[in-house]
């Protein structure tokens, strides 16, 4: 009994030395990433404050370089926007404003589910703008804003199911009819160019977009017709409720400074 309580007498400064070490070691970590994430927080509100500064310095004509945009090389530009985040018709409409106020004069507007086609159809983004052309079949809209002409192109995700479907049938009528014409059978070989022509055929003939603007929840462009961005520069501007005139006049100057040559 008495080498019971000599074990135990042994044993139990050890364990309780164990317990407040495990103790002291939790809080300590804990501390730790507590400090961590809230540093991270810290960096992060900072970076949004300095962007938001910035872009509020560009707005108001505060940095002189910004002041002046070369779109020389700008001929088309593309902006891909979330669905959801489309919904929102006075965000658009400052978009198209912005937009319009840079000078662009050829713009691309995308959304997966066509969220922006209905407004197109209804006319709900047009109504303080003059239209000067609407085409249905093409999907596009001029208009006159700021005083400035601007064509819209209204694309969704059905529209490349569309042009491929006719693409590939083209594709493989044309290839029937060889097999018709030919002794023996060909075994189909399609180049670039042939590619090129039969999404022609199918009714993909406009502006290849110099500068594609995503708006969403990831840094991807989100479905847009592939086919269209063979030379196109991406950027990702973040999610549009948080889109800001600056950022876009911005990423505008950046790709004119990048492709002067």
């Amino acid at each position: 009994m008495d080498s019971g309580y000599g074990i135990l007498n042994t044993f139990a400064p050890c364990l309780l030395q164990s317990i407040w070490s495990s103790i002291i070691w939790r809080f300590c970590m804990g501390v730790f990433w507590y400090s961590l994430r809230l540093l991270l927080r810290v960096v992060h509100i900072g970076q949004d404050l300095t962007h938001t500064i910035f872009c509020y310095s560009i707005s108001n004509g505060l940095i002189n370089k910004y002041k002046n945009l070369d779109l020389h090389n700008l001929r088309c530009l593309a902006v891909v926007i979330d669905s959801e985040d489309a919904k929102n018709i006075g965000k658009i409409k400052k978009l198209l404003h912005s937009l319009s106020k840079i000078g662009a004069m050829n713009v691309i507007l995308y959304d997966t589910k066509g969220v922006l086609k209905k407004y197109m159809a209804s006319s709900k983004l047009f109504c303080n703008a003059k239209t000067t052309c609407f085409d249905a079949d093409r999907r596009t809209v001029t208009l006159i804003l700021h005083g400035d002409q601007i064509t819209i192109e209204f694309l969704s995700f059905s529209d490349n199911k569309e042009i491929i479907s006719k693409a590939a049938n083209f594709l493989c009528s044309r290839q029937l009819k060889s097999n018709l014409l030919a002794p023996h059978k060909i075994e189909p070989v399609f180049t670039d160019t042939d590619l090129l022509n039969a999404l022609k055929m199918a009714g993909c003939g406009g502006l290849h977009p110099d500068l594609l603007l995503v708006y969403g929840p990831a840094r991807c462009h989100l479905g847009f017709p592939a086919w269209r961005l063979r030379y196109t520069e991406i950027m990702y501007m973040g999610p549009l409720k948080s889109m800001k005139h600056g950022a876009i006049v911005k990423a505008v100057y950046d790709f004119s400074n990048r492709n002067k040559n």
